[in-house]
């Protein structure tokens, strides 16, 4: 072996253990969510996609492709759900066979609120909001990006039974065999949504200040964690993404109240995006190092790592763990990839969305692997 090679292994702290919860981690990468619309008819998980997520079981974490906790919770064609017998089955081959390659992985919990389409959600009815509010944006239908629908606000009726959509879609995780649970509240998806003034113009006691605001998800997140206890649960946030046309007035003021309250929670880690999702870190200014302070738990850095700044974040203490997302896709194998410093695969854009094994599991790696 080459004496660098030798020292690098020996001292790269991105590579090292890392104890997460009841988890031991081999090392420090984890695999972003990542939406690939390869579901199967009822929005159930695949062998072909057990086969997609056990190629990467070498990350120290997989977090699964975004999860709808119920059948208004669709935003996309092909999105897996985890609220059907069916679909807690095709999860359990998935989560049996990362396990069997060593992985350990965690669903994350999903529900897209306005950026729905009508053609999407059952009987055909309007997607639900907190407010009225019609985003600008768009959905994957038909294999191919549609606009939006008008959404309607949930009434003040409906909203115990988002809460517990998703502390069922916990159960079911746990059911599926899944290590633990993200909550999606990025992106401007439902509980991102009731976060931020642009899209929540509600004048309830889930609207209007910021601790009204921040309610909903702070609810959503004690009941998933009563349900399957704060090792198994972490929480994905966007501060500044402009994601689906979210939009805050003051996101600084928002994060610094909703982080206080979400550290009491105690959940074993947040996930943050770091500036626009898929874009530039710097889109706006915030203090994500604050964040860090704030949270006595685990940090994941997300958007744009490197191979160096990933390892410069971890040296630093900046982060506890980097996750990478599009090398995913093209590197099943990234751990080792980094391990050796060799180059990456590039990924096929064109396959990231829809389609079968073409641009999904057939990504060559330096070794074959097993199948």
């Amino acid at each position: 072996m080459n004496e660098a090679v030798r020292l690098n292994r020996r001292s790269d702290q991105l590579l090292s253990p890392y104890r997460l919860g009841k988890l031991q981690l081999p090392n420090r990468v984890v695999m972003a969510p990542l939406t690939r619309n390869r579901a199967a008819l009822g929005n159930v998980p695949t062998s072909l996609m057990a086969t997609y997520y056990a190629q990467r079981a070498g990350a120290g974490l997989l977090i699964s492709e975004a999860t709808q906790v119920s059948p208004d919770g669709q935003g996309y064609e092909a999105t897996p759900g985890i609220h059907s017998p069916e679909q807690i089955e095709g999860w359990q081959d998935v989560t049996r066979a990362v396990h069997a390659r060593g992985g350990r992985i965690f669903l994350q919990l999903w529900h897209v609120g306005r950026v729905s389409h009508i053609s999407l959600q059952p009987f055909g009815r309007a997607p639900i909001a907190p407010s009225a509010i019609r985003a600008n944006t768009k959905t994957f239908i038909g294999g191919d990006f549609t606009e939006v629908s008008e959404p309607r606000a949930l009434r003040r009726d409906e909203i115990p039974g988002i809460i517990e959509v998703f502390r069922q879609g916990a159960v079911n995780a746990i059911d599926a065999g899944f290590d633990g649970v993200e909550l999606h509240g990025a992106n401007g998806y439902l509980l991102d949504q009731f976060l931020r003034d642009g899209a929540n113009r509600r004048d309830d006691d889930y609207g209007g200040s910021i601790e009204n605001r921040a309610r909903l998800l702070l609810e959503v997140l004690a009941a998933v964690i009563a349900e399957v206890g704060t090792e198994r649960v972490g929480i994905r946030l966007s501060p500044v993404t402009p994601s689906n046309d979210i939009a805050d007035s003051n996101p600084q003021a928002l994060f610094d109240y909703l982080i206080g309250r979400i550290d009491r929670l105690a959940p074993v880690y947040i996930h943050v995006i770091e500036g626009a999702t898929g874009g530039a870190r710097d889109h706006a200014p915030f203090d994500y190092a604050g964040l860090r302070k704030a949270f006595r738990g685990t940090y994941i850095a997300n958007n744009g790592y490197t191979a160096q700044t990933a390892r410069a974040a971890v040296e630093s203490g900046a982060a506890d763990l980097v996750a990478f997302g599009k090398a995913f896709i093209a590197n099943p194998d990234l751990v080792e990839r980094l391990r050796l410093n060799a180059p990456l695969n590039a990924p096929d854009k064109a396959t990231f969305y829809g389609g079968g094994a073409k641009g999904y599991t057939d990504y060559p790696t330096l070794a074959p692997q097993e199948t």
